[in-house]
């Protein structure tokens, strides 16, 4: 299984977004994830998709885009048209949840479901089989800068185990309040991809986007070599 940072650029300074993903993109890190937040679904609004435009022009890095908005699939199109890679998209917020995946994977794009921390690991049951990525969040979506809610972590391990079961190794995302402090508590549990914020872009941004890659590399060769 391959591991992958994901920095997630709601905690960049917008004065100079350009020149920190360009930092995070130069020290290795493989993803660039992005929350799009519509004040509906979540209480935050973020950005959308001229910002993503935008900044499509100085990373070739994947984007990672995170749907954090009610209807996602009203603007599948027009997120793909302005630079996404993959499309994660909320159980709880899509109801044609199978189709919108389908659509997403059509169109040559990784198609990802998120669930909240309230939401059960067997909710997705019914995009087992279809979804490329599933995303746990592991605090209240909306807002940045949160501490790592604990009772996640058994639902990391359970949706491994559930799609151990099945033969399958899709990749497990993870996102908030990561920390190097708690990092080795996710990947133990079954994440393979993580998402950071504060921790990558608060401070010297190479720096910490290198020590993460160092620790998933390490953590990447050590299930190697089991």
């Amino acid at each position: 299984m391959h591991y992958i940072l994901s920095p997630s650029i709601l905690a960049a300074d917008f004065s100079k977004l350009g020149e920190e993903i360009e930092k995070a993109d130069m020290a290795g890190a493989e993803y660039i994830h992005i929350d799009v937040m519509d004040g509906i679904f979540v209480p935050s609004i973020s950005f959308g998709m001229p910002v993503i435009q935008s900044i499509r022009k100085v990373t070739q890095k994947f984007f990672d885009v995170h749907l954090m908005i009610q209807e996602p699939e009203r603007y599948i199109e027009e997120f793909i048209a302005c630079g996404a890679d993959g499309i994660t998209i909320h159980q709880e917020a899509c109801k044609p949840l199978r189709k919108t995946l389908e659509l997403i994977r059509a169109k040559g794009l990784r198609a990802g479901v998120s669930i909240s921390p309230k939401t059960p690991a067997d909710q997705l049951l019914p995009v087992l089989d279809l979804a490329d990525m599933f995303l746990i969040m592991t605090v209240e979506p909306g807002f940045g800068g949160q501490k790592y809610m604990d009772s996640c972590t058994e639902k990391i391990r359970e949706l491994r185990e559930m799609l151990g079961s099945r033969g399958l190794h899709t990749d497990i995302q993870v996102d908030g309040g990561i920390t190097r402090d708690n990092l080795h508590i996710v990947l133990e549990a079954g994440a393979n991809v993580i998402v950071t914020g504060s921790s990558v872009f608060r401070g010297d941004i190479t720096d910490n986007t290198v020590y993460f890659q160092k620790r998933l590399e390490a953590f990447e060769q050590s299930q190697t070599n089991r």
